[in-house]
């Protein structure tokens, strides 16, 4: 099995493990589970800690499952094949905190911050940590895996800008700024998050009715461009108490409401993309959120210059982005 690598990616509320062909980053087989960072820091705390477990022995007892249970799928022995590992183990509540690499990072991920943890006699695999990226005011983990991967694909694909923007929808959107293959920038957006605060804990929850759903009628759509529209006309605090005056007076249905308050967050995020006319937008696919963001893109008339990300091509980004980290290290060791 010298060629293959296991990469995973372990994020706050989900895990994913697959097996990797290092040689051209073809996917052989994959597990997953809702046993994400957050939930094992947790386990850990309540039954581990207390009984002299250090937490990355913890998580190694919860990888190796994870493991087994491919090994077991595939038929496969996957002993001393190293694992690769991205996302929130490099935490503070994952595996082993790693510092966040800084600013400007090369896109090929060769200043990518990485710890070693060998292996052990009942778990047989070498792993790589991949850390986050920081600036002086924003962190990301996970996102910049991503990047390395996502970049390299569509290099494949003769894509070429010398300045772009990912956008990455989701509970805590991000913006990434790339000029000349560094990342120059990156800028993290509160708006799935504040969404769910707003539709269930504050006083617009009474005025909304999310349904998760990714089909609408063209009334909810209506409203989901109203709610875009408005998002530049005052301040985003004044606008959002405009959710509850429609559901007073009856100018729109809990649904439609749902989709008005979408469309003012979604709105307010991608406002900033038009100070940037001459650049390169990257939408990337891969949640619910994508088509709504689709569809704010063309209301907002950013369009024409935004490139769409299909789910599988985000998919396999982070496969080829764990493998590039993977191939740095074997080249740094050698030297």
């Amino acid at each position: 099995m010298k060629n293959y690598l296991l990469g995973c990616d372990w994020g706050t509320s989900s895990f994913r493990l697959r097996l990797i062909n290092s040689i051209d980053s073809q996917l052989i087989g994959e597990v997953t589970s809702q046993e994400g960072v957050a939930t094992m820091f947790t386990s850990w705390k309540e039954n581990g800690e207390m009984n002299g477990i250090s937490r990355e022995q913890f998580f190694r007892v919860q990888l190796k499952r994870q493991i087994n249970l491919l090994a077991k799928q595939l038929a496969i022995n996957l002993d001393d094949i190293p694992i690769v590992v991205s996302g929130m183990a490099s935490s503070s509540i994952g595996m082993d905190e790693v510092p966040y690499a800084t600013l400007p990072f090369p896109i090929d991920g060769s200043l990518a911050n990485i710890k070693r943890l060998g292996s052990q006699a009942d778990f047989p695999h070498d792993i790589i940590l991949i850390s986050g990226i920081k600036t002086q005011h924003d962190v990301m983990r996970g996102e910049e895996t991503q990047l390395i991967g996502l970049l390299s694909l569509l290099d494949m694909l003769h894509y070429n800008s010398d300045e772009s923007i990912l956008i990455f929808p989701g509970t805590h959107s991000k913006h990434i700024y790339i000029r000349n293959q560094l990342v120059t920038d990156f800028q993290t957006f509160m708006t799935g998050e504040v969404f769910n605060l707003m539709s269930n804990y504050s006083i617009l929850k009474d005025s909304v009715e999310p349904t998760g759903l990714t089909v609408f009628d063209e009334s909810e759509v209506d409203a989901f461009k109203r709610g875009v529209n408005q998002s530049d006309q005052s301040s985003i605090l004044n606008s959002l108490f405009r959710v509850r005056t429609n559901q007073l007076f009856n100018q729109l249905t809990k649904r439609q409401n749902a989709l008005y308050l979408s469309g003012l967050l979604i709105g307010n995020e991608l406002q900033s993309l038009s100070h940037q006319p001459t650049w390169q937008l990257i939408l990337c696919s891969g949640n619910n959120l994508y088509e709504l963001y689709k569809l704010a893109m063309d209301e907002l008339n950013l369009s024409e210059r935004t490139m769409t990300i299909s789910v599988d091509l985000l998919d396999k980004a982070t496969i080829a982005g764990q493998v590039k980290v993977a191939q740095n290290q074997l080249v740094l060791l050698s030297k």
